[in-house]
This record gives C-alpha cells, structure tokens and sequence, in this order.
C-alpha cells in the first residue's frame, strides 16, 4: 500500500488521486490558519520553491481540530495563505486527522508512521509526513519541528 491509493478534495472542491504525484517526495501537513504554528506556512512555501524543480511537493491539509483553528470555508482559506504567505503549493479540502471521521490518508499515514510512544493520534496542527518517491512514509515530524528543519531529510530522498 502507498499514499498513490487515496484520493483527496484539493481545496476548490475537485477530486485528486494521490497518485498525480507518483514519484515525487511529498510533504503532508495538516494545517491551520489561526495556529501559533501558522507562520510555517512561510517555511513550507520556501521548502517548496527551493526543492519543487528536483521533485518535491508540500501538500496542505487544513483542520479545524485543534481548537478550532481553522474555522474558514475553503475559499477563505486559501486567500488567506496566498495573500499572508505566498502560498502556491497545492492545498485541500478541511479534513478530520483524528476520531471516527478521520480521513483515509491520515489513518494510513498516521499507522504508517507512528508518533512518540506509539501514539497513533494526531497531536496538534502542522504535524509533518514525510513520503518517498514510491508513496512510503518514511517519517513523521511534530508540530514544533520547523520545516527548515527537515532539509537534509528531503535532500536524501531527492
């Protein structure tokens, strides 16, 4: 099983398989507009600028789970990343990370590569999945570890 076997909403309301970014190093976030995180939209972007053209791609995850910090519709979302952070990497629709109504991927992902002590739930927003070019999770980074922080990470799957 790999990550290419989900299909996902992008953030305008269309249907995307996963397997769109066959062969390509993902980074999987799910993430918040109104977070003490959500400046690493700005570090994401820069990840994304410096490794999209070796293959590389960060896709966005919003939710709403933790604390309510990201209560927007999409639309309002996505202006909100374009218009504070430069945002161009691709975004989706809000999902659910954790609970009965978790999505797909992030039950995959989240089995895949577990937290601390095992911990399959997710913490907190802009939790990190790092993915192959074969769609494997080879890594899961917390909300703290800033995206500057995972460059040698992606460089070696690159």
């Amino acid at each position: 099983m790999s990550v290419y076997e989900f299909s996902v909403k992008t953030i305008r309301g269309e249907e995307q398989p996963l397997s769109a970014y066959r062969g390509k190093v993902l980074l999987i976030v799910n993430t918040a507009s109104r977070c003490g995180f959500t400046p690493q939209y700005k570090e994401l972007q820069e990840l994304y600028d410096e490794y999209r053209d070796r293959g590389f791609v960060v896709l966005g995850f919003p939710c709403n789970q933790f604390g309510g910090q990201e209560p927007g519709t999409e639309a309002e979302i996505e202006q909100f990343c374009q218009l504070n952070y430069g945002v161009t990497f691709p975004l989706f629709a809000k999902v659910d990370v954790n609970g009965d109504h978790a999505h797909p991927l992030f039950q995959y992902l989240k089995e895949e590569a577990p937290g601390a002590l095992g911990t399959k739930a997710i913490k907190w927003n802009f939790t990190k999945f790092l993915v192959d070019r074969h769609g494997r999770v080879v890594a899961r980074f917390a909300p703290q570890t800033k995206p500057s922080e995972l460059k040698e990470d992606i460089e070696k799957l690159l």
